[in-house]
């Protein structure tokens, strides 16, 4: 069934919604890292290859959103959207070595390692994580955020991205490889090495925009939900996607022997729950009526992407 025009004009404002903030996104990274020329150049063109390689910026978007969801604003928020991107691409970096999942494709451009070696994706991976909290440790104006709230959102993309978080997850994954595992297994490590961050991009959104601790918890059920559900989807467009539409290698799930959920549920029943928990995420913003929307249509879209 055609989407109808009411469907077609929303998805379309949507998609300008997510372009422009991440636009707003990448503004903000470019004049707030070393440039190329930087000295050692080498680290610096690295760096920028991967964080600018593409991607949109569905993590520092999810930070914007959830701040506008209680009435926070673009210029105290900008610094903790650009943080999780930098935490998520140093993420990418380490994910695709050859001592982790070996990948020679990401967002359709060789692989970090593959371009500069091993050593220097290393590196530029961990560059990119030390600067993230730099960038939220000491923001530049016009970023008036209070030192108390810094502090809260460091301690938060810190819990998230380390041993309680993603890298917990991506432990879990690997020690996981081509071994069996049950339902409650498979859930563990993907609301850790993927929900995690997902989760805490929309408690960060609200903590540095001053939520209530009730708005706060619906921001953290909604991540929780949302984060989950973008994992399963991520599962089945590998087995369904390609290398150009996904723009990274597809079936690499299942040649690795990972535990996914297709591979645990089957295709149909993983949609099912993908959208489930969607459905769910998207009741946990009623009570933000019409400042929610964007954090609603961002939840409709990782059910929709197609990579």
């Amino acid at each position: 069934m055609s989407p109808d025009h009411g469907t077609l004009e929303a998805e379309q404002s949507f998609e300008r919604y997510l372009a422009g903030r991440a636009a707003l996104v990448d503004t903000y990274l470019d004049r707030y890292l070393p440039p190329e020329s930087t000295p050692p150049e080498k680290i610096s063109r690295a760096v920028r290859y991967s964080l600018f390689a593409g991607g949109k910026r569905l993590r520092p978007v999810l930070v914007l959103a959830a701040a506008e969801a209680v009435g926070g604003t673009v210029e105290d928020t900008l610094p903790a959207a650009a943080a999780f991107e930098m935490i998520h691409t140093y993420s990418l970096i380490h994910d695709d070595l050859p001592a982790m999942d070996d990948d020679s494709l990401r967002r359709g451009r060789p692989t970090s390692h593959v371009v500069f070696g091993e050593a220097v994706a290393i590196l530029a991976g961990d560059a990119l994580q030390t600067h993230a909290f730099a960038v939220l440790a000491d923001p530049p104006a016009p970023c008036r955020l209070s030192a108390d709230r810094r502090v809260r959102a460091i301690a938060e993309l810190a819990s998230a991205a380390g041993v309680g978080g993603m890298v917990g997850g991506q432990v879990l994954d690997l020690e996981f490889e081509g071994r069996p595992v049950d339902a409650a297994t498979l859930e563990r490590i993907h609301r850790h090495k993927t929900g995690a961050l997902i989760r805490a991009s929309a408690r960060v959104g609200g903590i540095v925009s001053g939520a209530s601790e009730d708005d706060l918890s619906r921001l953290t059920r909604f991540g929780e939900e949302a984060g989950l559900a973008f994992q399963i989807v991520d599962d089945i467009l590998d087995v369904e996607g390609n290398d150009a539409s996904l723009g990274k290698s597809a079936g690499k799930d299942a040649r690795s022997g990972k535990a996914t959920y297709p591979l645990v549920h089957g295709v149909s029943e993983a949609r099912r729950k993908a959208e489930e928990l969607v459905s769910s995420a998207l009741g946990r913003l009623k009570p933000f009526g019409a400042a929610g929307r964007p954090l609603a249509l961002l939840a409709e879209h990782m059910i929709r992407r197609s990579r």
